[in-house]
This record gives C-alpha cells, structure tokens and sequence, in this order.
C-alpha cells in the first residue's frame, strides 16, 4: 500500500476509533444490566482492536516515508 493509502486508512480508522469510544461512554452511562455489560465488553474489545490497527497503520506510514 502507498503512502497515501495508508494514510487515508488511519484516519478511517481513527473515526471508527472515536465512534466506538463515544458509543463506549454513552453505554457505560446506562445502569448495569448483563446486557450492558455484554455491550461494554464488545466495544472495549472493538477500541483495543481499532488501537492496534492504528498502531500498526503509523508504523507502516513511518517506514513508507
């Protein structure tokens, strides 16, 4: 993928990123239900992923510089 490419895709993800932590703060809002905790569960691993692909993403962007 070229620079450009890669760039485009963090910040792609960076929205996602931003998405799922302000869905994240709005659920852990909410009383505790088993269902809330499912949800938080679910989107903490989804903010944990999308944190490892931008990692990833500003590595690969820094060696294509």
């Amino acid at each position: 993928m070229d620079r450009d490419a890669l760039i485009a895709r963090k910040h792609e993800v960076r929205r996602r990123l931003e998405s799922a932590r302000r869905d994240l703060e709005r659920i852990q809002a909410q009383p505790p239900t088993w269902r809330t905790r499912r949800q938080i569960d679910g989107l903490q691993r989804k903010v944990e992923q999308l944190m490892a692909e931008e990692y990833a993403l500003r590595l690969a962007i820094d060696r294509a510089g």
